[in-house]
């Protein structure tokens, strides 16, 4: 039985990390397809021809989805994502509920997708994930902010990317820091809507200590 209740209009943090935490991405396609899973499954729309759209990313550095799609999405989205960062071997994801049982749905599609694309391009069997997915609550506007500059501040366990966080690929901190590239798909207003510019935030997030945030804000209650 999950401790955390979901209910519509509250914000979750989520995280879950492979199986033996082993990585969970191994190329460049894995990560894409993952970033993409987690834009576009908001709502129950079927997405078809993933792997196209893959391909259409590494190619382009945008997905081939038409406008008339992603406008569907938004407009029956069952959460509302504010914030992410996919490392090697686990994921942070920042959501809100906006309809009863939408997160639960929105994790068991991710899940159960990427499992499958994984399993089957690595001819895998079992579990790729550890378990369950983990929910925190947010219980209030302090812990809001400080859970996005933990997830931001994520890169900084890759040796290669710590200081350099703001051009890591697989992570919502540019579309924060410069331009949100995914429009009504990523909804850092709550956030963003507190600081007097990018700028601002930046500092923000370069102030927090990740020890602290991870006592006082991210894990189990």
């Amino acid at each position: 039985m999950r401790k955390t209740k979901f209910a519509p209009g509250e914000y979750y943090h989520i995280y879950n990390r492979g199986n033996n935490k082993q990585d969970i991405f191994l190329d460049t396609r894995d990560w894409v397809r993952f970033l993409f899973i987690t834009l576009y499954f908001q709502s129950s729309i079927t997405m078809h021809n993933i792997s196209q759209s893959v391909t259409h990313y590494i190619k382009h550095s945008v997905f081939n989805v038409t406008q008339e799609t992603t406008e569907e999405i938004i407009t029956k989205q069952f959460v509302g994502l504010v914030a992410f960062s996919l490392m090697p071997n686990h994921f942070h994801i920042l959501i809100q509920e906006i309809k009863t049982s939408g997160l639960s749905q929105y994790m068991q599609r991710i899940q159960n997708s990427y499992t499958k694309y994984f399993n089957t391009k690595y001819k895998k069997t079992g579990h790729l994930l550890q378990g369950p997915f983990q929910a925190v609550h947010i219980k209030s506007n302090n812990q809001l902010l400080h859970l996005s500059a933990y997830i931001h501040r994520n890169a900084r366990e890759i040796p290669y990317w710590k200081g350099k966080e703001g051009g890591f690929p697989w992570s919502s901190y540019q579309d924060y820091i410069m331009t949100n590239r995914w429009s009504k798909l990523l909804e850092n207003k709550v956030i963003m809507d507190q600081f007097i510019n990018p700028n601002d935030y930046k500092k923000f997030t370069d102030k927090s200590s990740t020890k602290i945030l991870k006592k006082e804000y991210l894990f189990e209650e």
